[in-house]
């Protein structure tokens, strides 16, 4: 890890308690923890944090929570699940969703039940955890997924696009490789077969 890079576990560790279910924990513990951070991240990281942070102060929690539900488990294109991205619902994303429960394993790092190892921010969580190198890799191995979810979000004008676009900040500038499946999976959405996949059916987001 370089002096350059040094903030962005702390980057990715906040924009994962963001993208959390906004139960009452997230609204006394999460969010002010994730304001404290921000602060501390360059500008291209945390600003559009503590913008998002400032949107959320002005909302009562039932219309946080309405509006994150509303956002991540029913509109198809805003799927927190990076692995649908590439596969829709098919036998592949099952084979895609073990890789990484593998991956987090070799790392030692353990799920719980309820979580699904695709979900964003349990990818940022474990970003945080195994630190800049191998973290940014993960994250670029999910690119085309995390920039279709921040065009979506932007789209609909949701809150959620800021902390997407704080996501964003850590990576790498797009290659044009990365813009063809970004613009590819856009036009043509993840493939619709449903076979072999119930052992890696989804848990709603607010599960995390």
């Amino acid at each position: 890890m370089t002096p350059s890079d040094a903030w962005m576990p702390r980057a990715w560790q906040t924009q994962s308690l963001l993208l959390a279910y906004p139960d009452e924990r997230f609204r006394h513990h999460h969010l002010p923890l994730a304001r404290r951070a921000a602060a501390t991240l360059p500008d291209r990281a945390g600003a559009p944090l503590l913008t998002f942070a400032e949107h959320l102060d002005g909302q009562t929690q039932e219309d946080v929570t309405a509006d994150y539900v509303a956002t991540f488990d029913h509109r198809k294109h805003c799927c927190l699940f990076l692995t649908y991205y590439a596969h829709g619902d098919t036998r592949r994303r099952g084979l895609a969703l073990l890789r990484l429960k593998r991956t987090y394993a070799a790392a030692g790092w353990r799920l719980t039940d309820e979580e699904l190892p695709d979900h964003l921010a349990v990818v940022l969580e474990f970003a945080a955890a195994v630190g800049p190198r191998d973290g940014r890799r993960l994250l670029c191995d999910h690119r085309a997924g995390i920039e279709l979810l921040r065009l979506a979000l932007r789209e609909t004008g949701s809150p959620w696009t800021r902390v997407l676009d704080s996501v964003r900040a850590t990576l790498p500038p797009l290659t044009g490789d990365e813009h063809t499946a970004v613009a590819r999976l856009a036009a043509e959405g993840p493939p619709e077969e449903e076979v072999g996949l119930a052992p890696f059916a989804p848990e709603p987001a607010r599960g995390l």
